[in-house]
């Protein structure tokens, strides 16, 4: 059978939504590269000898080099989990075109996977976040 407009209408409006929320999490994606790019850089300089005792205040040399890595991964992880999270977006948008397609009630894999969007999403923004061990923001949170 030939699906109603109506329903196809409906599943434009329910889609819209997911829509906006793909936009947000590209703009998330956008800072965590650039955080990225920078860490980066940041290890190009000590290794291109370009980081000079002067302008680093009271952080060691040793210290900030040993959190690069640490923070680098940290910062891969997230992207990884917010890419995760862009994919089960789009599946979800796809799941709601399907549903009305072919007539199929696909409510509980729609809503599982919307959930799963958003448990990467959370995972991805908060991994984000975490101070690196051996950061001297991390040893602002540790306890003595």
């Amino acid at each position: 059978m030939v699906p109603d407009v109506n329903d196809l209408a409906g599943a434009i409006q329910l889609a819209l939504a997911p829509v906006f929320l793909l936009t947000g999490i590209a703009a998330l994606l956008s800072v965590m590269t650039g955080r990225l790019a920078r860490i980066i850089d940041r290890g190009r300089a000590f290794a291109e000898g370009r980081v000079s005792l002067a302008s680093q205040g009271h952080v060691s040399i040793a210290l900030e080099r040993k959190t690069l890595e640490p923070r680098r991964h940290l910062t891969s992880v997230a992207i990884t989990a917010t890419t995760i999270a862009a994919l089960l977006v789009c599946v979800v948008i796809a799941g709601l075109f399907v549903e009305v397609m072919l007539e199929t009630p696909l409510k509980w894999l729609i809503s599982a996977l919307f959930a799963a969007a958003m448990l990467a999403l959370g995972a991805g923004g908060g991994t984000d976040f975490l101070p690196a061990r051996g950061s001297p923001r991390y040893a602002h949170h540790a306890r003595r």
